[in-house]
């Protein structure tokens, strides 16, 4: 593994959940995907303030998996944690697990997805964030992808500005 110093990967986890009702039904009687998207902002926001020791924002979602249909009654537990740090951003990984309220069955895997936080002072300007140190060879894979998105991100970002100066 690669040598890292700062705050172990346990220490952002952060576990969210709760009973999707009626009011978070769309129109075909499944969870609103917003509603969901509400939901992973939340606990991934918990797991950068905790990683941080204070104010994190949303900065970008990079992607966003809706894997199984969310229906009233089920049990939603997300999951989230700090899988990289830079100077003052942060990639937060979340996973959604539904209990079914209607079925004996092993949970199931609905949503997935990966949030860009930047750490923020009281005059919501960036502020450094801790470094995050991978605390087993699944987190230093996680760290590793976390960098490939980044440099993703940073490619299309400037992909997207050169042609715009055209």
């Amino acid at each position: 593994m690669k040598e890292h110093t700062g705050r172990p990967t346990a220490y952002s986890r952060v576990t969210l959940s709760r009973i999707m009702t009626a009011v978070d039904v769309n129109l075909y009687g499944t969870v609103h995907g917003g509603v969901i998207m509400k939901f992973v902002d939340d606990v991934a926001g918990a797991a950068a303030a905790r990683h941080t020791g204070g104010t994190a924002v949303t900065a970008s979602i990079d992607e966003i998996l809706f894997l199984e249909p969310l229906r009233v009654g089920d049990l939603v537990h997300a999951y989230a944690q700090v899988n990289w740090t830079g100077t003052t951003s942060m990639e937060v990984g979340v996973r959604l697990v539904a209990q079914r309220w209607d079925e004996v069955a092993e949970p199931v895997v609905v949503a997935t997805a990966y949030l860009v936080f930047v750490a923020v002072d009281a005059d919501g300007k960036p502020r450094p964030v801790p470094p995050v140190v991978p605390d087993s060879p699944e987190n230093e894979g996680r760290w590793r992808e976390a960098e490939i998105r980044r440099e993703h991100r940073l490619a299309r970002r400037d992909a997207i500005q050169r042609h715009r100066q055209k």
